[in-house]
């Protein structure tokens, strides 16, 4: 008893994860696109483009052979198919690059940190890296004048 309400508990738990409801609601609106998309396509742009050509390309076919059982290829079907996904294409691109124009907008301007003041220098003698208040260079022991150039 215990196993199956662990099991069920961890199901529950397992359903209402966010990304699991961000999925479902995801497919969701995409088949509900699909619906909008492939109606723009069958009922609005195939007409349009069959006024142009004078093709309806979802009765485009090409029957393979002879008799009442041959083969019937219905590549309109398919043009119909490639057209509505890249309708879908340039919908979702359009979709996406307004989004992210909106959120470069939104987003405040993170401000440049100034540069950080140099904490070391050049010995002018070894040129070894030296802290920039030294006044010896503790590799070379040369006393230094403010001649030391700071290391950027």
């Amino acid at each position: 008893m215990s196993k199956e309400n662990g099991f069920i508990s961890e199901f529950k738990k397992f359903i209402m994860r966010g990304n699991v409801m961000d999925m479902a609601v995801g497919v969701i609106v995409g088949g509900a696109f699909t619906a909008i998309v492939n109606s723009l396509n069958t009922d609005i742009l195939t007409p349009i483009l069959g006024i142009f050509g004078g093709t309806d390309f979802s009765n485009l076919k090409v029957t393979l052979g002879s008799g009442e059982n041959a083969p019937v290829l219905c590549y309109g079907n398919f043009i119909t198919a490639v057209i509505n996904f890249l309708i879908t294409a340039f919908v979702i691109f359009c979709l996406v690059k307004a989004i992210n124009a909106i959120d470069k907008k939104l987003k405040p301007k993170a401000e440049e940190a100034p540069a950080p003041a140099p904490t070391t220098k050049v010995c002018p003698y070894c040129k070894s890296e030296i802290a920039i208040d030294a006044v010896r260079c503790p590799h070379c022991t040369s006393i230094l004048e403010e001649t030391a150039q700071p290391v950027k």
